[in-house]
């Protein structure tokens, strides 16, 4: 977290400002696409986006620990139990000794944003220990809503918006969902060694694949027709859901949305990547190249600078205007005129 951004954001205890700087530490190290897009927010925004993120992805790395010391799911389950309570004490208290919760504590607070949504959250980590795959899409979603569309959620406060809270919500929801869906696809081969598929089943069915077949082809480092097939019909749920999530973009905060429509542009383009690499997600990570995240990110840029200066208008224009100084009264010197 740069200085900059905690003395914007008004975050003066040291404390409290090295607990946001870890969750920077985290977003940047395993978000890079939102995190790129984040730069993009107001310098005061960013720690809270930060500290949410930053939770999500502490969470999501124990229930991803694969170390002789934490790859046992026993002891992830005792780790996230351990977090619950944590994050539970920090939400009432405010206190707390992980940098990351008492970051999280302290976005919540001043953006007022439900703790259901953190619990919701938590559900769906403690669900990722037992649960491998699911029979549905709808199985799927629900599961979802505790992974991914919270998220949504949790940030629309700090993102803002030009209309009530709950108009927008499904949209960031959806936004939510969108990006874990493309994850899902991008990440099929990572899941899959970890001993999760995302992939509904019954889709796989549909198309005479299972988790055998994806686990074959991974090993052997060989193409399916039947395996392509399911994934090209897996490829359109995200994009279906990114049409939902597009009429929230407009609702979004002016200052808020070049930072959204960067990240909705570049995980879209993931599923573009993933098309170009012929599927392969069972054998390799498809990648958006460099020059394309740094054109839609300056892109971005141009976009934020004009929300910029349309707020400052409408602020000036909002100013009360200066009354004109009285004309001077020549029978006064003008030693004692006021100025």
């Amino acid at each position: 977290m740069t200085a900059r951004e905690l003395d914007a954001a008004g975050i003066t205890d040291p404390v409290l400002r090295a607990a946001y700087h870890r969750c920077r530490e985290l977003n940047a190290a395993h978000g890079k696409t939102y995190f790129l897009a984040t730069r993009l927010l107001p310098a005061e925004h960013r720690p809270a986006v930060h500290a949410l993120y930053g939770f999500a992805r502490w969470a999501d790395d124990i229930v991803d620990a694969t170390g002789p010391d934490t790859g046992d799911s026993s002891l992830r389950g005792a780790r996230l139990a351990a977090l619950q309570q944590r994050l539970h004490s920090g939400l009432r208290r405010q206190d707390g000794d992980e940098p990351v919760v008492l970051a999280l504590a302290d976005t919540a607070r001043r953006y007022a944003i439900d703790h259901r949504h953190f619990h919701d959250f938590m559900t769906a980590m403690r669900s990722d220990l037992t649960v491998t795959d699911y029979p549905t899409y709808a199985d799927l979603r629900a599961y979802m809503h505790g992974s991914a569309a919270v998220i949504g959620l949790q940030m629309l406060p700090v993102l803002g918006t030009v209309v009530a809270p709950g108009e927008a919500e499904p949209h960031a929801a959806a936004l939510g969902v969108a990006f874990q869906l493309t994850n899902f696809l991008r990440d099929v081969g990572e899941d899959l060694d970890r001993g999760r598929v995302y992939l509904p089943a019954d889709l796989l069915a549909a198309h005479g694949a299972d988790r055998e077949l994806l686990r074959r082809c991974r090993d052997t480092g060989r193409q399916d027709r039947r395996v392509l097939a399911a994934l090209r019909e897996f490829e359109a749920l995200p994009r279906r859901v990114y049409a939902d999530a597009r009429p929230g973009l407009a609702m979004l905060a002016p200052v808020s949305r070049p930072c959204i429509r960067t990240a909705y542009v570049l995980y879209g383009s993931i599923l573009d990547a993933v098309a170009r690499d012929g599927y392969a997600v069972l054998h390799r990570r498809a990648v958006v190249p460099r020059r394309r995240r740094a054109a839609v990110a300056a892109g971005g840029l141009v976009r934020l600078a004009a929300a910029r200066l349309r707020h400052r208008g409408r602020s000036a224009a909002m100013r009360p205007p200066v009354p004109p100084a009285p004309p001077a009264d020549p029978s006064r010197p003008v030693s004692q005129e006021v100025v």
